[in-house]
């Protein structure tokens, strides 16, 4: 028989260890507040970035761009999952002890429901504690959606992002369902651990989202790794066969079978608020099940507030880092920030070298009004970028969308090496109306990818 023990009242509940939450959950339990950290996993302290998400991946991502070709493809590929898990595990414990060294903070581990709208019960096996606050943070995050295709979700070959992480045996054959960045990021990192990779994206175009220019140029370079993509293909039906999986789908009205070792769903994710009971606290919630919130990130509770994935919002880390300032100037601020401010996001897909962009498209801004500038060069024309011929990755592009009457940016699309640090600064320069001149004459230090502004914003048309 289970334990009921007593309950407890805190100034702040929170529920999920992610970004947003293990941050507002620290600072306010320094500040002298009582706090409860409500997580489900043990294994998943520190949230799904270091646990499933980001740093997992682009771990991976690293790993399988540093195989040589004298490396076994299945030894390494164990050797990699292996320190991916170290990895994980060190900073699981880290994020762990940055709670429980603060003496006001609790973590408590279990599943929580709402009972009503200020008090919540945490379920750990047969064990119960209820525990009631005055501010409660939503914070639990999001989990992959699995699509209702005939024989998809029984399948033994079927598995996640979350899956394939924990899967020390290489599949020889993989097939992602889903030409998104998730699927895309996973299809680069398996070719390149040694796996036959096929995607399958329903739509009539892989990254829609860009200008046909920048598209092009990344798709150029997963074909020229070897990767099949199929594009317009409509998976009808999954079949468990006695080694593998058949895929059948239909692309351009004619019905084709693929077969697969394993079959990657990368077709979304969903809020994770099924088993939340928001019912009970009269918390309003969409469709797809995200929570409700207004610009300040309050619910239709006013003392309950939802942040990072479960809120409907963009599913990046750093919102939810964001997330975490708006609800902190909420209670102990002046109460002036709000999603509103969002300028310049900037967003990055970890495939080889990396895809970064913010602001607009070229489509998006004429498509506004806006009379543009064109800047564009490929990375293995750019003089003034010596860095990608010294780590011997010259593939890829630079595109600047600039306003031809203010000049200021809109939007950029890099393609490179280190574009995933060199778009921090493009967005920055947007948000505070740096003008493409500026960066053009700024003095940067050589050998960069960032002096790679200086000659490719010279170049507008």
């Amino acid at each position: 028989m289970g334990n009921v023990m007593e309950p407890l009242h805190v100034d702040l509940l929170v529920i999920g260890f992610g970004k947003g939450g293990k941050t507002l959950a620290a600072s306010t339990g320094r500040a002298g507040k009582r706090v409860i950290m409500v997580e489900q996993s043990d294994q998943m302290y520190g949230g799904t970035c270091i646990n499933v998400g980001c740093v997992p991946t682009k771990a991976l991502v690293h790993r399988a761009d540093t195989r040589r070709p004298d490396d076994g493809e299945e030894a390494w590929y164990s050797h990699a999952i292996g320190a991916v898990t170290d990895l994980t595990t060190l900073l699981r414990g880290k994020n762990f002890e940055m709670l429980d060294s603060i003496d006001t903070v609790t973590v408590v581990t279990g599943t929580a429901s709402f009972v009503d709208p200020k008090t919540v019960q945490v379920s750990a096996g047969a064990d119960r504690l209820t525990i009631s606050a005055d501010t409660i943070i939503i914070n639990t995050g999001s989990v992959p959606v699995v699509p209702d295709i005939p024989g998809l979700r029984s399948s033994k070959h079927v598995a996640t992002s979350t899956d394939m992480l924990h899967t020390s045996q290489l599949p020889k054959r993989v097939a992602v369902l889903g030409g998104g960045y998730l699927g895309l990021e996973f299809a680069a990192m398996y070719r390149r651990f040694g796996s036959e990779v096929t995607v399958l994206e329903a739509q009539r175009t892989f990254m829609g989202r860009e200008d046909d220019d920048v598209a092009e140029a990344a798709l150029r370079i997963l074909r020229d790794q070897g990767i099949t993509l199929l594009a317009g293909s409509r998976v009808t039906e999954i079949r468990d066969g006695a080694s593998g999986a058949t895929i059948h789908y239909e692309q351009d009205g004619h019905a084709h079978i693929l077969e697969t070792d394993t079959i990657l769903v990368a077709t979304g994710r969903r809020p994770a608020t099924a088993a939340l009971n928001l019912d009970a606290a009269n918390v309003r919630t969409t469709e797809l099940g995200a929570v409700v919130v207004d610009e300040h990130l309050r619910s239709s509770q006013p003392h309950i507030f939802a942040i990072g994935d479960v809120n409907g919002g963009p599913q990046f880390t750093y919102i939810s880092l964001d997330d975490n300032r708006i609800v902190a100037d909420q209670l102990i601020g002046r109460g002036d920030r709000s999603t509103a401010d969002r300028r310049a996001v900037p967003h990055t897909v970890f495939i080889t070298p990396p895809l970064s962009t913010v602001g607009l498209t070229e489509t998006q801004a004429r498509g506004r009004g806006h009379r543009v500038k064109i800047a564009s060069k490929p990375i293995a024309q750019i003089a003034a970028m010596p860095r990608a011929r010294i780590m011997e990755d010259t593939r890829g592009m630079m595109k600047f969308i600039i306003d031809a009457d203010t000049d200021l940016l809109l939007g950029a699309a890099l393609l490179s090496i280190d574009s995933q640090e060199l778009i921090n600064l493009v967005a920055l320069a947007m948000r505070h109306q740096v003008t493409a001149s500026e960066l053009r004459d700024t003095i940067y230090n050589h050998p960069s990818s960032t002096e790679a502004l200086n000659e490719v914003l010279a170049n507008t048309a």
